[in-house]
């Protein structure tokens, strides 16, 4: 099967975005955090406003030399951002989450850990691939997406062309993208419409990566007696 390819668009057509973006009142120590570190750590170059001609950034500017770059697409509360971070303190790891809560969660748990090596991105995931060179993705990672569970919602799930074939391009042969969940329909339109994409499933299993962080979401899942399953796919 011939690999889909899709060049740099310097005028990406308008989107639809269907997630929350708020959520409960956010305490006063997460008000802080964003206010005082949010700032320091968004990669640049992203914004219509910052960007408006969708120009291509340079990965090397976000972390300031040309280590290895991972992207987390909707990081929940980020707690497996945080541990990746801290485990690899050789590579920089990207964030993407327009849910504002789970921004915030994750930048305190950015100062708790002490970790730099990382950036984030309060936004949808496909605005950072807008104007990411190809192959500028080491590694991704798709963690407990939300699964969209009625029929007429699936075309809202990250796993369709429309964000695929995006993060296909951003990735450099050979990388690696993992997703986790817990939704048997989400795993089978993960099998079906990922490698069409420009992948290739290398492991399909119900235990995970020996650097795994159980999220919150996972525990939830477990608590309610659903199994969770791990998908890891090489870009061709």
């Amino acid at each position: 099967m011939t690999e889909p390819t899709k060049p740099f668009d310097p005028n990406p057509p308008r989107r639809n975005f269907y997630g929350r973006r708020h959520g409960k009142t956010l305490r006063q120590s997460q008000k802080g955090y964003l206010s005082e570190d949010l700032g320091d750590l968004r990669p640049r170059g992203i914004t219509e406003s910052e960007n408006p001609d969708r120009s291509p950034i340079d990965p090397t500017a976000i972390f300031g030399d040309d280590r290895p770059v991972w992207l987390e697409i909707g990081f929940g509360g980020g707690e497996h951002m945080v541990h990746m971070a801290a485990t690899y303190p050789e590579i920089g790891i990207i964030g993407c989450e327009p849910f504002i809560n789970g921004v915030a969660m994750l930048l305190g748990k950015i100062r708790a850990a002490g970790v730099s090596n990382v950036s984030v991105h309060p936004g949808d995931a496909r605005d950072l691939m807008d104007v990411l060179p190809d192959g500028a993705i080491d590694r991704a990672f798709l963690m407990y997406p939300d699964p969209w569970p009625k029929a007429r919602h699936h075309r809202r799930r990250f796993v369709t062309p429309e964000h695929l074939i995006p993060l296909a391009r951003v990735m450099r042969p050979g990388g690696e993208f993992r997703i986790a969940s817990d939704i048997p329909d989400y795993l089978r339109q993960s099998r079906e419409e990922v490698p069409p994409a420009g992948f290739q499933i290398i492991a399909d299993t119900d235990k995970p990566w020996d650097d795994w962080f159980s999220t919150r979401y996972e525990q939830k899942a477990l608590r309610e007696g659903r199994v969770p399953h791990y998908l890891t796919l090489r870009r061709n």
